[in-house]
């Protein structure tokens, strides 16, 4: 195990890595994770300047953009700083706004789809073309066991991560003559998202867990790793759950 998670043996050297919701989390160790398998990785976030001190330690290989994915711009600000070349495209970038759905304002709803669709939507638009001239290309979405069998008091959440299971499954039919990937992952993992959930609600669902626990951030890494990789090209359309078995 490294100080950047576990010793995952696919090799980046060389490819350029664009990935969304980088500042914390699983986003965090996935960028450090890309770092040190000699990637150059465009790191978006609402606020990149956490990852300051790691950009200082990147020999120039850790690029910062900070902005929405929900708007198009920021999605063409970090194709512009690739130079026209992408190999990886992580979609990470989320935010919750949980409530029983009669008390889901229009902004809750608007909020959460923008940033989990929209925003995933948007990065994908922008990167494919450029993947497809090159022939070869990787897209892994973030979605949820939400997406598929719902969560109480998270209607938007769960529509959203449902949106990005269809969204992948399309798009990777759409792209696979053209050498590039698309997958997602389905990760369940104690982040500060997690955090956010009041204890009582999420002691519920760690319990609902079959491994009773959730996955640690370097946990979920390696999934993303492999579907980014070269070895995984012919792996596309499909949901890998890091997930303790709660989606059975």
């Amino acid at each position: 195990m490294s100080a950047t998670g576990p010793d995952v043996s696919f090799d980046f050297t060389g490819r350029t890595v664009i990935h969304t919701g980088s500042a914390q989390g699983i986003g965090r160790a996935t960028v450090e994770h890309f770092l040190s398998s000699g990637a150059r990785v465009i790191a978006i976030d609402l606020d990149p300047t956490p990852l300051g001190e790691l950009q200082s330690a990147s020999d120039g290989r850790l690029i910062l953009v900070g902005g929405n994915v929900s708007d198009p711009s920021t999605a063409d600000r970090a194709v512009a700083a690739s130079d026209g070349r992408i190999d990886v495209l992580i979609n990470n970038a989320g935010v919750l706004r949980d409530r029983v759905h009669w008390k889901i304002s229009d902004e809750d709803w608007t909020t959460v789809l923008d940033v989990h669709l929209r925003g995933s939507f948007n990065l994908i638009r922008a990167c494919t073309p450029h993947m497809r001239a090159a022939g070869y290309g990787r897209i892994v979405n973030t979605t949820s066991y939400a997406g598929i069998r719902g969560n109480f008091g998270q209607a938007n959440y769960s529509a959203a991560k449902a949106g990005i299971i269809g969204m992948t499954k399309a798009i990777a039919k759409e792209l696979a003559s053209f050498g590039v990937t698309v997958n997602a992952i389905s990760p369940n993992a104690h982040t500060a998202m997690i955090e956010s959930i009041p204890f009582e609600r999420r002691e519920e669902i760690r319990k609902d867990v079959p491994m009773q626990r959730f996955a640690t951030t370097t946990e979920v890494v390696p999934a993303i790793a492999f579907l980014a990789s070269a070895e995984a090209g012919y792996i596309t359309g499909t949901v890998l759950p890091v997930d303790g078995g709660i989606a059975i």
